[in-house]
């Protein structure tokens, strides 16, 4: 392993280590009841907090990580080539926090050279080669979504002299705001001003004290850049402290187009199955996939996910953030719940496809192609009980009775943690509009992470083809099925793709998907200016067929469009085949449709 190399992954097992707790697990036992404290020596000081008896396995598992963590990097520093001669002024600054310059900073950067960069680095950009303001630039977003790596980035394109008054700051879970300032304070003394400052909301008093990041140094010249995977806390933060004087850039949404030019993969199918971080291993990054499974989707979903929202609110409890919270959090249960919200939002998008197929307790499109099959035709409807699969599915999706729950979850709770899921921009909401009823609304969720969606929905319908009845199939007419089902479930995945990222990308439209008593428009697209529209319908199929677009082509619905809407000036269908003209109607791969938004 070279030197840069070496520098790089020491810099990696720092970071992984800040954000995992320290010290070790005690018991007391007082009055014949055990309790639980976490004990921590700092500085020669030792501390305790009482910790839940909920919170004991996963703690005690965090502290053996850090430990291994901790012995590989004391292993891999005495691999450590000693510079000869180090700089003067690095070697004299005595810092506070763990603090990078110099020749340290460069050998942690160098890995990213070798990156392709996302879209919304040029918003970094701006804020860094622009002119002197006194505001402070924030990354914020889920884990694995590219915020280390956007700061390295933008280090290796500071020139010699811009990269000689640079910084990078990790800050870990025992520093606090004192520390850090005099970080700043030192820095700032001996003429540095890029200053990047990784992880800042692990700081307990980030929030109360965020001012002095943007009133001190940003308005003294110095551009400062904190980042973190506490989205609620900078949010919480933008509307106290840093109120007017913050740039906020969100990472957690990754469209398309940066999934295959980023990582260097092609294809919606693999987008539908892995898309929603930078780690999956492509041609350009990282490796790893956070949503190759089920398993591996819930981990996410518990550590980037529900920790977050629990470290904000833990950290904020006094700012008024808990609200109907509170009670969740102080019997322990809040992350469980956080959990089953979002696998609820996934769970109930794959009982719809789902029950599309046994609707009506008769077969719906998927039973009845396989039916019509004039090979090997199947009926599913002689070989299974729907009433006991239905009852199956429900008990698959995790859904508990009321008296199986500790504690209530209310429509309150609820709200409340998508509100917060809102926030972290992993769920939004596309409107779903009726004609000729046009005082119906409704809306439907859509995951920005379509891998967690998919993962999941994986699982769920995997698990229904093990029940009895689908057993007395053969494996080939269970494949046969469950293909098709799964077929189903990245069709419909694709259609809310289409219809989130047109919405993310035409803001001055509007984006909905419209309901007629029988059919449907997929999305369309209104310019309430010019009062147009145009149509579209999303198939996830490779082939060309008038049956796809016998909606859009309809004489009734389009005059009901045309009379609500305007007029109608494109028709198009989005499918996976090629692009091309066919009876009127525009043919769009749904991959360069994605890419040209």
């Amino acid at each position: 392993m070279g030197q840069e190399e070496l520098m790089s992954k020491i810099a990696e097992l720092e970071r992984a280590i800040a954000i995992l707790p320290e010290g070790n697990i005690t018991k007391k036992k007082i009055k014949g009841k055990e309790y639980f404290y976490l004990r921590v020596t700092q500085n020669g000081k030792r501390s305790e907090k009482y910790i839940s008896f909920e919170e004991v396995p996963e703690l005690t598992s965090q502290i053996e990580k850090r430990k291994d963590l901790e012995q590989e990097l004391k292993n891999l520093k005495t691999l450590i080539v000693p510079e000869k001669e180090p700089a003067a002024e690095e070697s004299q600054l005595a810092f506070k926090t763990t603090a990078r310059v110099g020749k340290w900073l460069k050998s942690q950067i160098s890995i990213t050279r070798k990156y392709k960069k996302r879209e919304c680095i040029k918003e970094l950009r701006d804020y860094i080669f622009g002119m002197p303001q006194d505001k402070v630039f924030i990354i914020y977003g889920l884990r694995r979504t590219g915020k280390t790596t956007l700061i390295r980035q933008i280090l290796t394109e500071l020139s010699e002299i811009e990269f000689k008054k640079a910084a990078f700051i990790q800050v870990k879970a025992k520093d606090t705001l004192a520390d850090v300032d005099a970080d700043l304070r030192l820095l700032e003394e001996n003429g540095y001003k890029y200053v990047f400052i990784d992880e800042v909301t692990l700081m307990e008093d980030f929030v109360e004290g965020a001012a002095i990041f943007s009133d001190i140094y940003a308005s003294s010249g110095m551009k400062l850049v904190l980042s973190g995977t506490d989205s609620l806390g900078f949010a919480f933060s933008k509307e106290e402290q840093l109120y007017d004087r913050c740039i906020l850039l969100h990472t957690t949404f990754i469209p398309y187009r940066e999934f295959e030019e980023v990582l260097g993969i092609q294809g919606i199918d693999e987008y539908i199955r892995y898309g929603g971080t930078m780690s999956l291993g492509g041609v350009n990054y990282n490796t790893d996939a956070p949503f190759a499974n089920s398993k591996n989707a819930e981990e996410y979903i518990d550590t980037a996910i529900a920790k977050n929202i629990q470290h904000s609110l833990k950290m904020y409890e006094y700012g008024g953030h808990f609200r109907g919270l509170l009670d969740l959090y102080e019997r322990g249960e809040l992350t469980n719940v956080i959990n089953r919200v979002v696998e609820s939002i996934n769970h109930s998008f794959t009982r719809r496809v789902v029950e599309r197929t046994f609707e009506s307790h008769d077969i719906s499109v998927t039973a009845k192609n396989l039916l019509k099959d004039r090979e090997n035709p199947i009926n599913i409807k002689e070989h299974m009980d729907i009433d006991a699969v239905t009852l199956g599915i429900m008990q698959m999706l995790d859904i508990l009775n009321k008296e199986e729950q500790s504690i209530d979850i209310s429509d309150a709770h609820m709200a409340q943690i998508k509100e917060y899921l809102t926030l972290l921009d992993l769920v939004t909401e596309i409107d779903l509009e009726y004609l000729p009823d046009v005082d119906k609304h409704d809306k439907t969720t859509v995951v920005t992470q379509p891998g967690m969606r998919y993962a999941q929905a994986e699982t769920v319908v995997e698990n229904m083809l093990l029940d009895a009845k689908f057993q007395e199939l053969s494996a080939q007419e269970r494949q046969r099925i469950l293909e098709r089902l799964l077929g189903e479930i990245r069709g419909r995945m694709m259609e809310e793709i289409v219809q989130l990222e047109t919405k993310i990308a035409k803001p001055d439209k509007k984006v909905f998907k419209l309901q007629f008593a029988v059919g449907e428009f997929d999305m369309v697209v209104y310019d309430q200016k010019a009062l147009t529209c145009e149509v579209y319908e999303v198939k996830y199929s490779k082939e060309q067929v008038p049956e796809q677009y016998r909606h859009i082509k309809n004489e009734e619905k389009s005059a009901m469009t045309i009379h609500r809407y305007g007029e109608i000036t494109g028709r198009y269908v989005v499918y996976r085949g090629d692009s091309t003209e066919l009876d009127g109607i525009q043919y769009l791969n749904v991959e360069e449709y994605l890419k040209s938004l």
